[in-house]
């Protein structure tokens, strides 16, 4: 069973520290509404990978490359509009910033769900690294399988939950500081949409 704990919590660890639209998402909302509020996007995962996992392993593995760039570039798009949405926040004036809202965590952390579920990241990795190592770590005992997962999950919460509240550092900061911050993390949000859009419509042009 250990060797599955090791694998789970590996794979999370890999998967957190890379920088990815999900990072990107977090580090704007945390940067404009502070680690508190952005906290429960932490869970995001648990929210989005149940019909990942669902479709990378029944579905996702036999669908054409013009389908799996089709969610690419719906992805990209998404990763745009959720850039300008930051950078619209930005232009507010610190006086003119909205008081707390309750409503703020769920919308954020709906929104991080939309993120990875239209990122095609966990889907490749539900399809050709831990889907396959679950059934495998299943056969020889459902525990195993059960471990793997728990690590991997339990892993990437925690791992979302510190980068988050690292990110939220961004709120002490000066407001000019804190602008560019979320400005950057807003920059980085659009050129990974770009990219994701540009390379799935380009993929579907070339057929």
């Amino acid at each position: 069973m250990l060797p599955n704990v090791a694998l789970g919590a590996g794979l999370a660890f890999a998967a957190v520290v890379q920088p990815g639209p999900l990072q990107a998402f977090l580090l704007s909302r945390a940067a404009t509404d502070g680690w508190k509020r952005t906290l429960p996007a932490a869970f995001a995962p648990l929210l989005s990978d149940g019909p990942i996992a669902l479709l990378a392993l029944v579905v996702l593995s036999r669908f054409p490359l013009a389908a799996q760039n089709l969610l690419r570039a719906a992805g990209g798009a998404l990763l745009l509009y959720l850039a300008w949405t930051s950078l619209r926040d930005l232009r507010a004036a610190p006086g003119d910033a909205p008081e707390p809202d309750v409503r703020a965590a769920p919308k954020t952390l709906f929104q991080a769900s939309a993120v990875n579920l239209l990122n095609p990241n966990p889907y490749l990795a539900w399809a050709l690294v831990l889907g396959p190592a679950a059934l495998s770590a299943w056969r020889i005992h459902p525990a195993n399988a059960v471990a793997l997962l728990a690590a991997f999950y339990g892993v990437m919460v925690v791992g979302l939950a510190a980068f988050i509240v690292l990110a939220g550092g961004a709120r002490s900061l000066p407001s000019r500081a804190r602008r560019a911050v979320g400005a950057a993390a807003a920059a980085v949000l659009a050129a990974l949409g770009l990219w994701m859009l540009a390379t799935g419509l380009g993929f579907l042009a070339s057929r």
